[in-house]
């Protein structure tokens, strides 16, 4: 009896695996934004690192002995830091919110499996293969309007490159993580505090700032919310939602991302959504969806709990 009032709730799941589609939804339309103004997409990955960083150090102070030592950590600093980042928002510059949350998130589940196949020699089910054919679907409602012309021009086209390119990187961030099993607090970390020592000196003295030309409201927004709510606070809620519901529940609700965002910039961003776009949106949160389902043999029987 005692065990079940100690459990949590599938509420507190589903409340934070919520939180977190929220938070990656605005990270999307938040970067946009920043995209929109003056500032370089230098100068957001300079407040998110400088934000977390400062955040995150006092919780730093005493890491385990080897870890700046470890060139593993250093790989995924550069990987899901630096590089991940620099091209993020140097595409939303160029690319709406809603192409972003088709080739970022929506694009998630399609690249991992490439990457974990070629990387860790895992085979994909035929299930998971199904679930892909909607992604890549999804993709091609957006590509096709840019190639053809119909829609947007050859810097939206760039921007879509370089938010690709951003979700590539992602994804390998993602199965090099999976492959050398790090504990995650002490990843997001490290992440965090060495990608700043590297990027922010760098950027100081040799990338171009314009911080000057935006009022000090949109730098206190960039830097609090990209620092605090994606690199922190969604993180803990994953975690959270993934240990009460499962992977599977997890992955499944995180399929909301790009509709929301999408949806979102609609009347924040004053973008237009085109029929291409809302097909665009439905079939990758389709195939996102039906990826992060269990396979059917693995399906919990009634009143069993699935496991993470």
């Amino acid at each position: 009896m005692s065990s079940n009032v100690r459990s949590p709730s599938l509420m507190q799941g589903y409340v934070a695996a919520l939180t977190t589609v929220v938070i990656w939804a605005g990270f999307i339309l938040i970067s946009r934004l920043g995209g929109k103004t003056a500032l370089t997409g230098w100068d957001i990955v300079a407040l998110r690192l400088g934000t977390a960083a400062l955040f995150l150090l006092p919780f730093s102070l005493k890491l385990p002995p080897g870890t700046w030592r470890n060139p593993r950590l250093w790989i995924l600093a550069w990987v899901g830091g630096i590089i991940f980042l620099a091209f993020i928002y140097a595409g939303f510059k160029l690319a709406p919110a809603a192409h972003g949350g088709i080739l970022l998130p929506g694009m998630q589940p399609f690249l991992v499996t490439a990457l974990a196949w070629v990387m860790l020699g895992s085979r994909p089910d035929r299930q998971r293969l199904w679930g892909l054919l909607p992604i890549a679907l999804g993709v091609a409602c957006v590509a096709i309007p840019q190639i053809t012309g119909t829609h947007g021009d050859a810097s939206t086209l760039m921007g879509d490159a370089l938010i690709l390119c951003a979700s590539v990187a992602w994804a390998a961030y993602s199965v090099l993580v999976k492959k050398w099993n790090f504990d995650p607090w002490l990843l997001t970390r490290f992440v965090a505090i060495a990608s700043a020592l590297v990027y922010l000196p760098v950027y100081w003295f040799w990338l171009p700032r314009h911080l000057d030309q935006v009022p000090m409201s949109m730098l206190v927004l960039q830097g609090l919310y990209q620092g605090l709510g994606p690199t922190i606070i969604a993180m803990i809620m994953f975690l959270r939602a993934v240990q009460i519901l499962g992977a599977e529940r997890t992955g499944a609700l995180v399929a909301l991302v790009p509709v929301l965002a999408g949806l979102g910039a609609v009347p924040l961003l004053d973008e237009p959504l085109t029929v291409w776009l809302v097909a665009g949106l439905g079939l990758v949160s389709l195939g996102a969806y039906l990826s992060a389902r269990p396979p059917r043999s693995a399906t919990p029987k009634p009143g069993q709990i699935s496991k993470p």
